[in-house]
């Protein structure tokens, strides 16, 4: 149980390497974004273009050779093609790194009873919470866990600092639930588990 903020401290360091990396993130969302907007060009570059005059004659589009379009599939096809739903990724990863329902509730932090009602409703979609809270128990790296919360619904956001965070711990391999919830709270973000 936490009574109050000043029970619950997140090492001075932690936080400031966590502050560093959401901020870092929030450098290379806006630099992307830019490049995007812009075609890929630097602002150098683009001032330079805009004070060049114009290209003199005439000068023909290159042709490129048309690629057929790929055949349309029905909704049907599409349906039929669908991939693993969360449930059944999650259970599927659970035996590949050969853990027991319980290692992996406990370790997400989660009730028993929950974590039945997963298993039992294949088209089950949890909270987003619990969805990182279930990647971290199973120590699944970055891509193991956007294609885990791809498949409930949802992606880590590079606009989100809760997000964010979790994100950090992954790239640590630091999979204590415990300690990330620490520095959510620090960060007044929603913590992980239930």
């Amino acid at each position: 149980m936490v009574f109050d903020r000043a029970s619950f401290q997140l090492s001075e360091q932690r936080y400031r390497s966590i502050q560093s990396y959401i901020d870092d993130r929030a450098v290379f969302a806006t630099e992307a974004l830019y490049a995007r907007r812009f075609n890929s060009m630097p602002p150098s570059a683009m001032a330079a273009e805009a004070k060049m005059p114009a290209p003199c004659g005439n000068i023909e589009p290159t042709t490129s050779h048309h690629m057929p379009a790929p055949a349309k599939k029905t909704l049907e096809q599409m349906l039929q093609r669908a991939g693993e739903g969360f449930t059944q990724r999650l259970l599927r990863l659970i035996d590949e790194r050969g853990m027991t329902d319980p290692e992996v509730y406990q370790h997400a932090n989660l009730d028993r009873r929950l974590f039945s009602k997963i298993r039992s409703n294949r088209d089950y979609r949890p909270a987003k919470n619990t969805a990182l809270a279930l990647a971290v128990a199973l120590r699944l790296n970055l891509d193991e866990t956007a294609d885990l919360l791809r498949r409930a619904g949802y992606a880590l956001s590079p606009s989100s600092r809760a997000d964010l965070i979790v994100e950090y711990f992954l790239r640590e391999e630091n999979y204590d639930i415990f300690e990330i919830n620490e520095a959510l709270f620090a960060f007044d973000e929603s913590l992980l588990g239930s």
